[in-house]
């Protein structure tokens, strides 16, 4: 493709995404609200609101994909989480259909489905039960994902990224974990298959311990290939397993459930 529109380009994902994806486009296009790196060869650095709708109508254009990682990506105020995330996916939607509808991966969240417990297997058809604003917000955007490939016939990967590490961190990521690999390799899927629609992906690597079902990835040719389990003995050796009932140990989005709503 010509030009690949990262949003949330300061961000880890983000980061990761520049470093990796220059061979899918001639120029990246990298967006943040944050401070970024000055462009590199075949880059083009482009701060922005996603809350200011005339400056992601100027960002999307010329734009042959987009890679969204842009918004709130943890609890925080609702005023925070309204204006990345709820405002600025329909500014994103709406300068996509005025641009010609150029291709989404949509980084939703697990946080969608977060009050779920450890011991249910979840498919992408199960109803969302969000853990807090956050999961609403990603609720919403894909909602409006669908809503666009309905009316309109937008296409949008929306990925229910689990959590995207060098390693797993604690013993609930042992099947929430997405390797920084197979988080490339998903995103080089999502791109390339000829025709995407409007899936639901969960976005894990192939973990022995599973909490989701992943047949929806098939379909777009992905293949996980890293596995949490590597880490499991260097996990259980840190710390102390915590308490079977809390949440880390009986949700599948752990201290998320437990998380205030934010008012400042």
């Amino acid at each position: 493709m010509k030009r690949l529109l990262i949003t949330g380009a300061a961000g880890n994902l983000g980061k990761l995404a520049r470093a990796r994806l220059g061979h899918m486009a001639d120029v990246l296009r990298l967006s943040d609200i944050s401070d970024m790196e000055p462009a590199g060869a075949n880059e083009e650095v482009v701060p922005c609101d996603l809350g200011d709708e005339a400056a992601v109508y100027d960002l999307v254009k010329d734009c042959d994909a987009i890679l969204h990682l842009g918004g709130v990506s943890v609890e925080r105020s609702w005023d925070l989480i309204q204006r990345g995330n709820i405002t600025g996916v329909y500014n994103l939607y709406e300068a996509a259909r005025a641009h010609g509808m150029p291709r989404i991966f949509f980084a939703t969240s697990n946080h969608t489905i977060g009050y779920y417990r450890q011991d249910q297997v979840l498919s992408v058809s199960d109803p969302v039960k969000p853990d807090g604003l956050y999961g609403v917000s990603k609720c919403f955007g894909e909602a409006m994902a669908s809503m666009y490939h309905s009316k309109f016939g937008q296409e949008t990967a929306m990925i229910r990224i689990g959590s995207c590490f060098e390693k797993p961190r604690d013993r609930r990521m042992l099947a929430t974990w997405m390797s920084p690999d197979d988080f490339i390799s998903l995103i080089e899927c999502v791109f390339r298959v000829p025709m995407l629609g409007c899936p639901v992906i969960w976005g894990v690597s192939d973990n022995d311990l599973r909490w989701w079902d992943t047949e929806t990835a098939k379909l777009i040719g992905w293949r996980p290939k890293d596995n949490s389990e590597t880490f499991r003995a260097e996990i259980e050796a840190a710390a102390p397993c915590p308490p079977a009932d809390a949440p880390q140990s009986v949700y599948q989005g752990g201290m998320f459930t437990a998380e205030p709503i934010h008012k400042d």
